[in-house]
């Protein structure tokens, strides 16, 4: 998938900053430059039989509690997905986890699931299906790939550790 093809194909709004490769939030914050947008942190989750797969997006700074977001889904014990599923289902290598993933799952088979204070940010930062680039786009251009990809997204309040 060529994402800046896609990007100007569907009239898409990016701002691209190419920076050394990034595998955790904390890297990014030392090797990306500051950049006007909210930092998401993305996990690729799926439930115990691994039956149901989740791309959940939440701000940067976010812990997730697997175990209430597990209640919250009515989902049996959320976990990690594998990189093997991640390949799978999103096309990703592990520390290219990215919400514009749903660009390599033409069948919907991932829910989206997007923090509600995260989602109330204007643009975000994403990895285009790289950890080598930082794109940043608007929650309108991102909400539209969503519509173009035919997922759905779920805005609600993940819940955090402390």
């Amino acid at each position: 998938m060529d994402i800046y093809r896609f990007f100007d194909a569907h009239g898409i709004a990016y701002d691209r900053h190419d920076h050394p490769a990034v595998f955790t939030c904390e890297e990014a914050d030392r090797l990306v430059p500051p950049l006007p947008a909210a930092k998401t942190k993305n996990i690729f989750l799926c439930d115990r039989k691994g039956q149901r797969h989740f791309l959940v997006v939440v701000g940067y700074e976010k812990r997730v509690d697997l175990r209430a977001l597990s209640e919250r889904l009515d989902v049996r014990k959320l976990r990690l997905a594998s990189p093997q599923r991640l390949k799978k289902y999103l096309g990703l290598d592990p520390g290219s986890v990215t919400l514009l993933g749903v660009l390599n799952d033409p069948n919907g088979a991932v829910e989206v699931i997007v923090d509600e204070d995260l989602w109330a940010a204007e643009t975000f930062q994403c990895h285009p299906l790289v950890n080598t680039s930082t794109v940043v786009i608007s929650r309108g251009d991102i909400q539209r790939i969503m519509d173009i990809t035919g997922h759905r997204v779920c805005v609600r309040r993940v819940p955090g550790m402390a």
